[in-house]
């Protein structure tokens, strides 16, 4: 039997030409999940397929990244594969079939290629960011209220009468957000 696999990374993402792919290359069941590939954690669908997968069966994946993006990580996955006697292709990719020692190689060399794209791609995004920071760049949620804003705050808080839940109302902030940036009324 064989059986595919489609992963995309995020909710925006869709797995749907995965898994047309998968379907034309003959897999008559597919498993398919949006999360990232960089752990195997938590990847339900992943999981399910090694339990599911009998030896003889064939499991398919249209590239190689969506397995997984770690060397560790796809070996683990395709040696799990190989004990249960199930072999591993790769669509987009010919040469990637562990049926022979060509495929088994390309694997491995294709793999590692695949963890050190990442690698790069988590330098540059840290040096973008470094520099960015450098420049002034705040990340994060922008602060519900300038300073300006809470110090009006804090002088109206004063002689409120109201609650703190109509307080944060009138700022536009939660009744947390006023206890967080007014800790003497805590």
């Amino acid at each position: 039997m064989k059986i595919g696999y489609a992963r995309v990374s995020t909710t925006g993402q869709s797995y749907e030409i995965q898994e047309e792919k998968l379907k034309e290359a003959g897999c008559e069941k597919v498993l398919a999940e949006k999360l990232s590939g960089k752990s195997t954690d938590n990847r339900k669908a992943l999981q399910t397929l090694i339990e599911f997968v009998r030896e003889g069966d064939t499991v398919m994946v249209t590239k190689l990244d969506r397995l997984a993006r770690s060397v560790s990580d796809a070996v683990k996955i395709v040696e799990a594969l190989e004990v249960k006697g199930v072999d591993f292709v790769v669509l987009d990719n010919a040469s990637i079939d562990t049926r022979t020692p060509q495929g088994k190689m390309v694997f491995h060399i294709l793999a590692a290629v695949g963890e050190m794209e990442r690698s790069l791609i988590n330098e540059r995004t840290a040096e973008g960011r470094e520099k960015a920071m450098a420049e002034g760049v705040k990340f994060g949620r922008k602060e519900a209220l300038s300073e300006a804003q809470v110090q009006q705050l804090r002088e109206e808080a004063k002689t409120f009468t109201g609650s703190k839940t109509e307080l944060g109302k009138k700022y536009g902030i939660s009744r947390a957000t006023v206890y967080r940036l007014l800790p003497e009324l805590a």
